[in-house]
């Protein structure tokens, strides 16, 4: 009886089989895996540039080279060089174009210099209490790269923002049913200490569940016991 392998299975050997030829080759030719020019780096960079290549297909309607390309009113326009920081480093990429600058890529969009997982990594050392300018060295120290205070501030500033916009959401008018806990987590408040969180969760009348909102406590033990209310919590609902 002959055992049928998962596609799943299948291709999470197939990946494993090309990272251990890719790495012994590296080896072979004394590439370092990190680094500005190590293995992974140079792989960041290249599956960059063919994801952009295959949206400046979609873009223009045929592939590179093709004969029904020709003559048709927009075509590419070589490359640009453009440096876009990643969680393993600064990675040069070359970006296609086109004749008539319509080209609007979306994995690497116009004019951003940082991929999604550099805002997680800031949001996350904002998060266990570091400053701007401790986040700056973190960056320069792991990943060789520069990034202002500037850009750290406008990061979690953005994520502020959000946070005010779905704090003054409505709500629905009944909830069924509603959970009220805490959770304690380090606060920059002058000072790194813990601090109670306390969130209210809300069972629709659909049984979907929903945060209402987040407080933070002062760090009294039984706070919401003492109460007995949540005064913000009230209001809003």
């Amino acid at each position: 009886m002959t055992e049928t392998l998962d596609p799943m299975d299948q291709s999470k050997i197939d990946h494993q089989k090309l990272a251990q030829q890719l790495l012994a080759q590296a080896r072979a030719e004394g590439v370092e895996l990190v680094g500005p020019n190590g293995l992974l780096n140079q792989l960041t960079a290249n599956v960059l540039e063919i994801a952009l290549e295959a949206e400046m297909d979609e873009h223009l309607g045929y592939e590179k080279h093709q004969f029904t390309g020709r003559n048709g009113g927009n075509s590419r326009n070589g490359r640009r060089s453009k440096t876009v920081l990643t969680e393993i480093g600064p990675v040069e990429i070359q970006v296609p174009r086109d004749t008539d600058a319509s080209f609007d890529p979306q994995i690497v969009k116009k004019r951003q210099r940082r991929l999604t997982g550099v805002d997680e990594i800031v949001l996350s050392l904002s998060a266990k209490g570091l400053t701007t300018g401790e986040i700056a060295a973190h960056f320069d120290d792991v990943y060789g790269a520069s990034v202002s205070r500037e850009t750290i501030s406008k990061i979690t500033d953005k994520v502020i923002a959000e946070m005010t916009d779905w704090s003054v959401r409505p709500l629905d008018p009944v909830y069924p049913v509603v959970f009220i806990d805490a959770i304690h987590v380090k606060i920059r408040d002058g000072q790194v200490a813990n601090r109670p969180v306390y969130v209210a969760i809300g069972v629709t009348t659909a049984g979907e569940r929903e945060i209402l909102g987040l407080w933070a406590g002062d760090g009294g033990e039984g706070y919401g016991t003492r109460t007995g209310s949540f005064p913000e919590f009230r209001a809003a609902a």
